[in-house]
């Protein structure tokens, strides 16, 4: 319910700000080169039992046109349950993004990517292939600093421990309920 009323609110705040544009150097054109990304921490108890997990993804742009970017990403993550299993996770990811009105303070956007991830706990790494195609709003609030929002919309995945004898699990989602949005930042330089 939290990331509803973020997102009804940020898209609220936007929307009034569209209207009343000058012209300015905020947006993106040809050849920019933006940093992106996400930092996440959640923490959770149940009874004696206590969860905490942290993770971080920083991503690079670069502006191919004026409406279109290439992308890469790294992706880091831990989990800490209170056991004595460590639970880890990396990955990486390449994708593209294309902007509706890249040059102005407000703009929509649909990335589509590609990323492989690693989960370990403790001695069994799972390795995961995903695709996945979302959409996606900037709005600049300075020159070089926007605030991002991503709907994870439509995506596959196929997983499969490192094991012998596993089986790959694939699994396909279409995620329409606004349950799944990623906040963050973007720096152009």
């Amino acid at each position: 319910m939290k990331k509803v009323l973020l997102f009804a609110a940020f898209a609220a705040f936007a929307m009034t700000s569209v209207n009343a544009q000058d012209e300015d150097s905020s947006g993106f054109a040809k050849s920019d080169i933006f940093m992106t990304g996400t930092v996440g921490f959640n923490s959770a108890s149940a009874g004696d039992a206590d969860t905490s997990s942290f993770d971080v993804s920083p991503s690079i742009g670069y502006m191919m046109t004026d409406n279109l970017s290439i992308n890469a990403s790294l992706s880091f993550g831990s989990m800490d349950d209170g056991s004595d299993v460590d639970m880890s996770s990396t990955g990486f990811g390449v994708g593209a993004t294309y902007f509706m009105a890249p040059t102005s303070k407000f703009s929509m956007n649909v990335s589509a990517g590609l990323g492989y991830r690693t989960d370990s706990v403790g001695d069994v790494d799972v390795n995961t292939l995903s695709f996945a195609v979302s959409p996606g709003f900037n709005y600049w609030i300075a020159d070089s600093w926007g605030l991002v929002a991503n709907i994870a919309a439509l995506s596959y995945t196929s997983s499969e421990a490192d094991v012998e004898g596993a089986e790959a699990v694939t699994g396909f989602g279409l995620n329409l309920d606004l349950s799944d949005i990623n906040f963050g930042m973007v720096y152009k330089f």
